[in-house]
């Protein structure tokens, strides 16, 4: 199989390409970064081709998608993604439209022209990088939370959609707390907690996704995080998050 990886040069898009190289799977990697790419490209046991694309542009994912036609995908990895910290009427307009491009609307449109392929095939993995913000209100984090919220939301509703019409094409949301990468230093944020190494949670992700589960959180914590939040009313959890969010502050 042949699996198309954004976000991969670094974090856990490397690693799971890493492990997808591992079992023997073609690549096609993306991301900004053609030197990483090929860094990477260059120490991995299979095909690879690389494709250096900027997701923040307007119709980016569509544009990729035509950029590979004719290549058939089996796998699809949504990874690409980033956070910025601060009060909502701080952050710059600009930024929050790239996050958003990135996030959400190229994450939309791969998941849409690639999930559509993969049902006239009756065949295919579709993998959603969300995050444990999915589950939380995010004070200071506003843009990035509703982000992947609605990754989170629009993968389940794919899920259902797939089981009731009897497709074989399995689609899962990846969801990790804190974790080992370049993110808090994009973001401008310091985890307070310690995060799970990138390569634990890409073995995470790419068991789950091959048995075909629904949503795949990664360690005890955010597990307990993620039951727990269900009986806090809102503004609790709002204080709570807010409280939370402040401490990550660099």
């Amino acid at each position: 199989m042949t699996a198309l990886i954004t976000g991969a040069s670094s974090g856990i898009g490397r690693d799971i390409a890493r492990l997808l190289a591992a079992q023997g799977h073609e690549l096609i990697l993306v991301a900004r970064r053609r030197d990483r790419l090929e860094q990477l490209a260059a120490e991995l046991p299979v095909p690879v081709t690389v494709v250096p694309a900027d997701l923040s542009e307007p119709g980016a994912g569509e544009a990729l998608y035509r950029r590979l036609e004719g290549r058939q995908v089996d796998i699809l990895v949504n990874n690409a993604g980033f956070g910025a910290f601060g009060l909502f009427e701080e952050t710059p307009l600009a930024r929050d439209r790239a996050m958003l491009a990135v996030n959400v609307a190229a994450l939309h449109e791969l998941t849409k022209l690639y999930y559509t392929d993969f049902k006239r095939r009756d065949a295919g993995y579709i993998l959603n990088v969300a995050s444990s913000a999915a589950f939380l209100p995010g004070p200071l984090l506003a843009e990035y939370y509703a982000g992947k919220a609605y990754v989170l939301r629009l993968t389940q509703a794919l899920y259902e959609e797939l089981r009731r019409s009897g497709s074989h094409v399995r689609v899962s949301a990846l969801c990790p707390g804190p974790v080992r990468t370049e993110f808090d230093t994009t973001a401008g944020v310091t985890f307070s907690a310690r995060g799970l190494p990138s390569d634990k949670v890409a073995r995470a992700a790419v068991r789950g996704m091959f048995r075909g589960k629904l949503v795949i959180v990664p360690g005890l914590t955010m597990k307990l995080v993620r039951f727990g939040a269900r009986f806090l009313p809102d503004k609790w959890l709002l204080r709570l998050c807010w409280h939370a969010q402040k401490r990550k502050e660099s």
